[in-house]
């Protein structure tokens, strides 16, 4: 709706977690370098957590889009929520495997067969579970039998939890100490400082076509604040806000713009209630010259992540 207004050809701050518009600050390429090594180097369980919003399952879809289609076998699991049963068909099903049975042994027979003819291709496969922090205590001790599928020195799959805090505090528990035991890398996601929250902005806008400024600097300023540095509140405030510009025909957007929808979007604005004024005691920083070099229109998302050797 707001697209060709601002000159744009993708929306850049849509509710899907879309590789393309993966912004690389540091932590982030720490996850996906921790979870490509973890997956490239069989080291079976790899964890990792974050605040909700903080780009996560972003994050984990990048890094199985780094690996070659061919060499790479993965079953995405968005909803622990199930039965064993049920996990082992949606795995199987995931897999390209068309489950023969529905018995828990027939299909772990199945999937031992399949996972040794990969490996024997050298071949990898990742379960990868999102908002793993749901998993019952039965589903997450039958995934850490999984992992006892290996050969004689690797393990033929290798399993990939992603969550939210409450999974680390899970892991925790005495009752789930093997599990724990096994997991050989861990990271972390985390939200925006106010330099990042700024560029990640305007690498989205970059991204999605943007030639000229959409947002001023004090808007940029009260996303920030408002959102507390977190991506996906970050990209709610800003689709509303350009949704919002583009009824008043005004740009760039204006701060009165991001103060309105954050207020109807109900985030908590006490910080900003602090201070006498709506912009009183925000820091000044000023706006860059131009996008950092990193974020060329042509570079892989995982930039550098690549050179590993896979």
């Amino acid at each position: 709706m707001y697209k060709s207004y601002f000159g744009l050809r993708l929306s850049p701050f849509g509710p899907s977690p879309d590789p393309r518009f993966l912004y690389m600050m540091p932590q982030v390429r720490e996850a996906l370098a921790c979870l490509q090594y973890g997956i490239a180097t069989r080291k079976g369980f790899v964890v990792m957590t974050g605040e909700v919003g903080t780009g996560k399952t972003t994050v984990l879809k990048a890094v199985l889009s780094t690996f070659a289609k061919d060499r790479v076998s993965s079953a995405f699991v968005f909803n622990p929520r199930l039965e064993v049963l049920d996990f082992l068909e949606f795995v199987l099903t995931d897999f390209g495997i068309p489950p023969k049975t529905r018995t828990k042994s027939g299909m772990l027979i199945q999937l031992n067969r399949w996972l040794i003819e990969r490996f024997s291709e050298r071949g990898l496969c990742v379960i990868a579970v999102d908002e793993a922090q749901n998993l019952s205590w039965e589903l997450l001790e039958e995934i850490r039998l999984l992992t006892n599928l290996e050969s004689s020195s690797e393990k033929l799959l290798q399993i990939v939890l992603c969550g939210q805090p409450e999974l680390a505090e899970k892991l925790h528990h005495p009752s789930v100490r093997q599990l724990r035991q096994r997991i050989s890398v861990w990271c972390r996601t985390q939200a925006l400082t106010w330099d990042q929250t700024q560029a990640y902005i305007l690498e989205r806008l970059r991204i999605a076509g943007s030639t000229e400024p959409v947002f001023s600097h004090e808007a940029i300023q009260l996303v920030h604040r408002y959102s507390n540095g977190i991506p996906r509140l970050i990209n709610l405030i800003c689709e509303h806000a350009m949704i919002s510009a583009y009824v008043e025909q005004i740009k760039p957007i204006p701060a009165r713009i991001v103060e309105s929808v954050s207020l109807e979007l109900d985030l908590d604005h006490q910080t900003l209630l602090d201070s006498p004024g709506t912009l009183t005691g925000l820091p000044v920083h000023p706006m860059p010259s131009a996008i950092p070099s990193a974020f060329n229109p042509g570079a892989d998302p995982t930039g550098s992540l690549k050179d590993i050797e896979l």
